[in-house]
């Protein structure tokens, strides 16, 4: 029935305002390819990087110093500041589409689905993310909390994805990738800049920057955002999902010295995200779907010192603190993370280049009791991260054949010591040509959802009357999840206008998470009133594999038209270990990822004021939630009025007029919407 309803309403006729924004970008397409640019175009052109030039980008993300994308033994892709204004993302999340390999789907107006390779879930429970290096990754839940990681858009410089397991150097929980976000220098941030804009989903918004200097050395900027969004498309007419966001923040960086660089920057949010939730009680009505409000805030603030020594050494320290409270209609929590760092990289001795360093963390949290059939016990507790890391990049033959080897040392209040070892070999042939492979084990620790979390499901009436529940009980003795991944990857420059980055893998998984039931109904007591209870527990009984590529090509045509695009293609095996109870976990996380997804940009500078950028994408169904294959198309038409003045058009999703992305838990699929805003901005 769900499958009828979602092919039904996305067959639907488009209305007058649906065919007004599909024939703007008809013609504004038309007018790209018909009108030809002025010859000395200048510094209108596009702001890309030849591909010789982007072949030399730096990322820290692989090893926490600068390396060259390019000769890195990892599976990364960097989206620019100009991919995500030419897109125009208003969120990370949105944002994180342009990656390939990456499954970013919308479940609702406020929240996202976002995996690697694999694992699609709200919380991406395989993925670490970070802003600058701060860890943004949740024990509660195991995962990220995407609705309230946002930062001024064009305060970032670049987003590094890693598509693979990067343990080795960042430890628990990059099983399937890491995504970094990484913020612009304050310097690079001088002056005003303000944006404000608004349309059908978009409702409204604002963003306004300001930087500056005190002395030649000392640099600085302070922003403030805001924004309301409305509802996605419900089948059933509840609108429950309006989003409304203030946040605010600044950063320094001081360069004393030529030396020493110490950085410190911070940020406060607000937010009300409005969500569906499924409570359940012991007591009359038992369950009920409530639509409310998560009223949801805090902040962090974090310090960074990085040196190079005399004789070429380079170490950095980073200290953070980080406040979460989170006011959910089912539950809540208060939580306080503290976090330093340090690492060391070691000037070259002889073919050896050393990287070592330490890590703590201490997260202590207090949950809120606000139904009786979800309840962490104890409701506070502190969670420890220890880390020791160890690595040595060693030139087998210079200019050429390199291998990198190391290990992470870790330990948690769920586990004893574990390792992540990594080993990654690079050849370069010539300076157009990378080829390298890598072999890396890598763990997802076990979070408080496993080990302290007590979830009730409402089943029914019994024929002697007793209410039937099912309860999933905590679990002291889960273990971590284990990942033993192998990648194959070749980098091409075939000339100045062609490149392409191809990365294939093979993932072995055991001990994953699953849903096993540990025993026959049960008459309980307590609480009251007397129900029958079946018992179950978050275990560790599924295995498998999944294998894979992603292929990335980019055409620079000429100087004002680049065409570059992705193909993804994931196939997922996963099954009970023999001893395993498992009640069909293993079908709904394989059927909630695509097997293929591609995406093709096209970014045209049509005269010296005027730029479109047109995006299309196809997203294969997901098979295990009832979601159909889609097809839809983003554009961005810009016409810069002056120097300092910008007036953009930007539309989401406008092949049709609504889709489903990802299954709501719980209720009907909701459907994301045709969107288009304005966006005025002033400042550079």
């Amino acid at each position: 029935m769900r499958d009828q309803l979602a092919q039904t309403v996305l067959s639907s006729t488009p209305t007058y305002l649906d065919r007004f924004v599909i024939l703007i970008t008809l013609f504004l397409a038309g007018a790209s390819a018909q009108q030809p640019a002025p010859q000395n175009s200048g510094a209108s052109s596009l702001k890309n990087l030849s591909l010789e030039e982007l072949s030399q980008i730096e990322v820290t993300t692989p090893s926490k110093e600068p390396v060259r994308a390019f000769q890195s033994p990892v599976a990364i892709y960097v989206i620019t500041q100009d991919d995500i204004r030419q897109f125009g993302a208003t969120s990370i999340p949105e944002a994180l589409r342009l990656a390939p390999g990456v499954e970013v789907a919308r479940i609702d107006g406020n929240k996202w689905s976002i995996g690697i390779r694999g694992f699609g879930t709200r919380f991406s429970r395989g993925v670490l993310v970070l802003i600058d290096g701060r860890t943004v990754y949740s024990t509660l839940l195991a995962g990220t909390y995407w609705e309230v990681q946002d930062t001024n858009m064009d305060d970032i410089d670049r987003i590094e994805v890693i598509r693979g397991p990067g343990g080795t150097i960042w430890g628990p929980n990059a099983v399937n990738g890491v995504i970094n976000v990484i913020t612009k220098s304050a310097a690079e941030t001088k002056g005003l800049l303000v944006s404000a804009g608004g349309g059908n989903e978009d409702q409204g918004f604002a963003n306004v920057r300001y930087g500056g200097d005190i002395g030649p050395d000392l640099n600085y900027r302070v922003y403030a955002k805001g924004f309301t969004r409305s509802p996605e498309d419900h089948q059933d007419s509840r609108n429950f999902d309006d989003w409304r966001s203030t946040q605010a923040g600044f950063r320094m960086d001081w360069n004393r010295g030529a030396n020493d660089t110490l950085t410190v920057q911070g940020d406060l949010y607000g937010e009300v995200a409005g969500e569906r939730v499924n409570p359940v009680s012991y007591t009359a009505p038992y369950s009920t779907i409530v639509d409310g409000n998560a009223d949801l805030s805090g902040g962090n603030f974090m310090g960074r010192w990085q040196r190079t020594t005399a004789n070429g050494d380079q170490f950095l320290v980073q200290a953070y603190y980080d406040r979460t409270n989170r006011y959910e209609p089912n539950f809540g929590e208060i939580r306080n993370t503290f976090d330093i760092d340090f690492v060391d990289h070691l000037h070259k001795l002889g073919r050896h280049q050393i990287t070592w360093g330490l890590g703590a963390r201490l997260s202590h949290a207090k949950d809120l009791e606000v139904v009786s059939g979800l309840t962490f016990q104890p409701d506070q507790r502190t969670d420890e991260l220890f880390t020791a890391f160890f690595q040595d990049e060693v030139t087998l033959v210079s200019n050429r054949l390199s291998l990198t080897a190391g290990t992470k040392l870790l330990r948690t209040n769920f586990t004893d010591v574990d390792f992540e070892p990594s080993v990654r070999l690079l050849w370069t042939p010539g300076a157009r040509t990378a080829i390298w492979g890598a072999f890396t084990h890598a763990l997802r620790t076990p979070s408080d959802a496993e080990e302290d979390f007590y979830l009730s499901g409402y089943l029914g009436t019994a024929a002697g009357g007793l209410q039937e529940f099912a309860r999933f009980n905590a679990n002291p003795y889960f273990a971590p999840e284990q990942l033993n991944g192998y990648e194959l990857g070749y980098r091409q420059l075939a000339g100045k206008r062609l490149a392409f980055d191809l990365s294939s893998f093979y993932n072995h998984y055991h001990d994953l998470f699953d849903e096993e039931i540990t025993g026959p109904f049960s008459l309980e007591s307590t609480p009251a009133p007397p129900h029958l209870l079946l018992p179950a527990q978050f275990g560790n009984g599924l295995l498998g594999y999944t294998k894979g590529f992603e292929i990335a090509p980019e055409w620079r045509v000429s100087e004002r038209w680049r065409v570059h695009g992705s193909y993804s293609f994931l196939h997922m095996n996963l099954g009970k270990s023999p001893h395993s109870t498992d009640v069909g976990t293993a079908p709904g996380i394989v059927g909630a990822s695509p097997h293929h997804e591609v995406t093709l940009q096209n970014s045209y500078q049509i005269t010296r004021a005027l730029q479109l950028d047109l995006t299309y994408r196809y997203v294969s169904a997901l098979l295990g939630q009832g979601v159909p294959a889609y097809s839809t198309g983003d554009s961005r038409f810009a016409w810069r009025l002056s120097r300092e003045l910008e007036l953009s058009a930007v539309g989401h999703n406008l092949l049709q007029p609504r889709h489903a992305e990802f299954a709501g838990d719980p209720g009907p699929l909701v459907l994301i919407k045709r969107s288009a805003f304005l966006e005025l901005r002033w400042g550079r």
